[in-house]
């Protein structure tokens, strides 16, 4: 299995080219990286990065990604060559669309792994909190995301499971203030969860590291033979990858976990992002090269996985899990099991 196989491009106004079977990278016309392409499994471009047509031929012939982002991280385009995958787990998983009772089951088990992640965020930050106060604050946050589980198995349709799940979602980023340190709190504060475009520094932070296992969960669901435009919570849309955003849910509070990591630090700071026109935010070239290695570095990480019973590194969970989600869309026996932080 592949980890850091993908290439991230952030610094404006670079120039990739075909180097016989080598991405060369240009800045300023002068040759900054060369990357053999049987490295690659997928080439990530953030904001205006060019490319020459020979190269994008070239990676769509070798099933290598060629991925668009504006700035901020959010999506613009995918360029792949033929479709791969299993047909025949793909024709299932469009019956089990069809399936009612299967999609909300499916739906209910990727909100299931996020809130259960997302409260253990909060735990942890009561366990460590210095004031007795923020530390009942977070305590009960985290009783009320408790409390949003036990309501789960009541939802009788996907509309009342994105009411649970935005409901959960509001309360725990109410509580994600009182995990920053106090001396980054005026800078980094958040009023809930804003996008398109972020309206606070922490907002373009977890938004740039959302886009990053976006990526991540999309080219697992590829590996694994999935559609990833085909989910369950998610609705059906044109251009929308419902299924990499249904995979998406459970890793999200990874994102957060280590967003705030990069501010308690101080590896991130408030004139690390940039305050535009009409109040979007969005981060300096330097700090999003900073986030890119911060969260490769990350991925490196071993954590223990409750199924295979064995550690495995954190960049590999997607993949892990993605297999696990076409096991269940195979067999009626094998229900999908969200991955769950220890």
């Amino acid at each position: 299995m592949q980890l850091l196989n993908t290439l991230y491009l952030t610094t404006p106004d670079t120039y990739l080219r075909l180097d016989n079977d080598t991405l060369r990278v240009e800045v300023d016309h002068e040759t900054r990286l060369r990357v053999p392409l049987h490295h690659l499994c997928a080439v990530v471009c953030f904001g205006h990065i060019g490319l020459s047509a020979p190269l994008m031929h070239r990676l769509a012939e070798g099933g290598i990604a060629l991925v668009l982002l504006d700035d901020n991280g959010r999506f613009k385009a995918r360029l792949e060559g033929a479709v791969s995958g299993n047909v025949l787990l793909r024709q299932a998983q469009f019956q089990r669309v069809a399936d009612a009772a299967f999609t909300l089951d499916m739906a209910r088990a990727c909100v299931a792994g996020k809130i259960k992640n997302t409260r253990q965020v909060l735990q942890r930050g009561a366990r460590e909190a210095k004031a007795d106060d923020e530390a009942k604050t977070l305590a009960r946050l985290a009783d009320d995301l408790a409390a949003s589980l036990r309501a789960l198995p009541a939802a009788a349709s996907l509309d009342a499971l994105r009411g649970l799940e935005g409901e959960a979602a509001r309360q725990y980023f109410s509580g994600l203030n009182l995990l920053v340190r106090p001396d980054q709190r005026a800078a980094f504060a958040m009023d809930g969860r804003t996008r398109r475009p972020p309206r606070d520094r922490f907002n373009a932070l977890i938004s740039f590291l959302y886009a990053m296992w976006m990526n991540d969960c999309r080219s697992a669901l590829e590996a694994a033979g999935l559609d990833p435009q085909v989910g369950f919570l998610h609705a059906l849309r044109p251009g929308r990858a419902a299924l990499a955003l249904d995979l998406m849910e459970e890793f999200r509070p990874w994102a957060d976990r280590l967003a705030l990591t990069l501010i308690n630090r101080g590896q991130l700071a408030a004139n690390d992002f940039v305050l535009r026109e009409g109040g979007g935010v969005s981060l300096q070239p330097d700090a999003r090269k900073a986030v890119v290695v911060a969260y490769q570095e990350r991925k490196k990480d071993e954590i223990n996985h409750p199924l295979l019973a064995q550690s495995v590194p954190l960049g590999l969970v997607p993949l892990v899990q993605a297999r696990l989600l076409a096991r269940a869309i195979r067999d009626d026996g094998a229900p999908y099991v969200p991955f769950v932080a220890k």
